[in-house]
């Protein structure tokens, strides 16, 4: 848009064994798990809620999303455990 006097950003230099990682230097993956984690109890409080209302259907579609939510945690905490074994040895 117009220059802000500012250098540009540079990428360090990467090799295939070293993550990128955000200029800001957080890793993303344990976040992801974490937020995943927390849709997951929220939509296992909102099925029992709806099974103790007697809405049984409701109830299914909030336990089929604690389910999905449930496999996305698990595989956002796998990706970053072999995310840091990789970055260790």
């Amino acid at each position: 848009m117009g220059d802000t006097g500012r250098a540009p950003y540079a990428r360090p230099p990467t090799t295939p064994s070293t993550p990128v990682t955000p200029p800001t230097g957080a890793d993303p993956m344990p976040r992801l798990a974490l937020y995943a984690l927390v849709v997951c109890l929220l939509a296992t409080t909102a099925a029992v809620v709806a099974f103790v209302r007697g809405e049984i259907w409701l109830g299914v579609v909030w336990v089929l999303l604690a389910g999905l939510s449930s496999n996305m945690a698990w595989y956002y905490q796998r990706r970053a455990k072999a995310a840091g074994r990789a970055g260790a040895s």
